[in-house]
């Protein structure tokens, strides 16, 4: 069976075996019309407003949301939110957060791993470039619980910054791991089409 996602992810962030099964199901948490449902989310909900995005990204909006499921068990929640002007075509050159609020738990090593089978769906990568990134993911990306949420932060031409709960537990200074990694959810390539849809729609 493909993968199916955790960032990320990553911030994943993208998760594990159970995470990526090609039989994974999306639902978006929105009405009938989801983009101006998830618009309407972005200014009315709490649920939806992160305090760290406030200092990191002043004038960022939630796009879109999307729970991932496997057979009928919820994984995660996913979140993105941008600046105005953010196109998904040229995520190189835009800031934007996207978060995973997870409903079961994983460890880092399995998330490490499976962003790097992930990641290989947009470029080759090779051994040795893999081993130094799942060092680098398992220096940022903890264990997760229940409950927990990472938010990975997109820094054009510097790579990408990670928070668990709010609270920052690093960063990986390589823009070329940044864009397969947030690419994981957001490249045209991803293994889930339809979370990718439900994580723009709020673009119309």
């Amino acid at each position: 069976m493909t993968a199916k996602h955790v960032l990320l992810g990553v911030l994943g962030v993208a998760a594990v075996g159970l995470v990526h099964a090609q039989s994974a199901e999306i639902r978006t948490e929105s009405a009938a019309a989801p983009t101006s449902a998830v618009t309407a989310l972005a200014t009315s909900s709490t649920g939806d407003t992160r305090p760290e995005l406030g200092t990191l990204l002043p004038q960022s909006r939630l796009i879109g949301k999307g729970r991932l499921t496997f057979w009928g068990v919820q994984v995660y929640d996913a979140r993105l939110w941008a600046l105005p002007g953010f196109k998904p075509d040229t995520l190189a050159v835009h800031p934007f957060a996207l978060e995973l609020a997870y409903l079961r738990g994983f460890d880092n090593r399995d998330i490490a791993e499976r962003s790097i089978a992930e990641m290989r769906r947009s470029a080759s990568i090779s051994q040795a470039q893999a081993k130094a990134w799942i060092d680098e993911m398992m220096r940022v990306l903890p264990d997760v619980k229940k409950g927990d949420r990472i938010m990975g932060i997109h820094r054009p031409g510097v790579g990408a910054q990670f928070f668990m709960n709010g609270q920052p537990t690093g960063e990986i200074r390589d823009a070329e791991f940044a864009r397969l990694f947030f690419g994981i959810w957001l490249s045209p390539k991803t293994s889930e089409p339809e979370l990718r849809a439900a994580l723009l729609a709020g673009l119309g």
